[in-house]
C-alpha cells in the first residue's frame, strides 16, 4: 500500500540490477556482495528477526517467525524454517552447513538457547536445546525433546520423541542413550570451543566481503 515496495517488486529491482552490471561490467568489477545473498523469507506475513554482528552465509535460508540473538551463524545450505511454528535462538549459535531447523504445525515449536552447536547435516526439529549444547553432526533431535544445558549428542544419534537429554551428559546411538557424565574439562574443550571458533570463522568471511 502507498510507496511500500513488495517482496516481489524487490526481488526484481535485485535482479535487474545484476543484469546490468553482467551485460555492463567487466567481471572482475562486479560488487560480491550482490552474489553473495542468503535467502531471508516472509511467511504469513512473518520476517525472520536477527540480533547484532550475525553471519548468514551466501545460500542459508532463513524464512517464516525465526528470531535470532546477537553473534549466531548460520552457513552454507543451512536452512531454519519457522513457517509451520517458531523458532526463538539465542546468542552465539551456530548452524553449520547442511543442518535443518524446523517444526511441526500446531503442535512443536523450536527453542534453542545460548552457545549452541548444530553440527552438519544435523535436524533439530520441533524440539528445546538448553544452553551450550553440541548437536554432533549427521544428529536428528525430535519433536518435544528436552536437550538439557552442557551435554553433548554425538554424531549420528537420534534423540526421539519426548525424549530427556540430562544435563551435563554425553548421549550416543539410535536411539541416543546416555554413555557417559561431560566433565567440566570436556565440556569447556568441547562446546565452548565450537561456539567460540565460530564466531570467530564468521569474522573470516566478512573479511573478504
Amino acid at each position: 500500500m502507498g510507496n511500500r515496495i513488495t517482496d516481489n517488486e524487490r526481488d526484481i529491482v535485485i535482479l535487474g540490477k545484476i543484469y546490468q552490471w553482467l551485460i555492463l561490467a567487466p567481471t572482475d568489477s562486479l560488487p560480491l556482495k550482490y552474489f553473495q545473498m542468503p535467502i531471508i523469507r516472509r511467511v504469513h506475513g512473518i520476517m525472520p528477526q536477527f540480533g547484532k554482528n550475525c553471519f548468514l552465509a551466501d545460500n542459508a535460508v532463513i524464512a517464516g517467525d525465526v528470531v535470532m540473538g546477537d553473534d549466531c551463524t548460520v552457513w552454507f545450505n543451512a536452512v531454519v524454517r519457522g513457517d509451520v511454528n517458531y523458532i526463538r535462538i539465542g546468542n552465539r549459535v551456530n548452524i553449520q552447513d547442511g543442518a535443518v531447523i524446523h517444526c511441526t504445525y500446531q503442535k512443536a515449536f523450536t527453542m534453542i538457547g545460548n552457545n549452541v552447536s548444530i553440527g552438519h547435516g544435523a535436524i533439530v526439529h520441533g524440539c528445546t536445546l538448553g544452553d551450550n549444547v553440541v548437536v554432533g553432526m549427521g544428529a536428528i533431535v525430535m519433536d518435544h525433546a528436552l536437550v538439557e544445558m552442557n551435554s553433548l549428542i554425538a554424531a549420528g544419534s537420534v534423540v526421539l520423541e519426548n525424549m530427556r537429554v540430562e544435563s551435563g551428559s554425553i548421549y550416543a546411538g539410535v536411539p541416543a542413550k546416555k554413555v557417559k557424565e561431560l566433565s567440566p574439562e570436556h565440556f569447556e574443550q568441547i562446546n565452548m570451543r565450537i561456539a567460540n571458533n565460530y564466531v570467530m570463522y564468521a569474522e573470516w568471511y566478512k573479511e573478504e566481503q
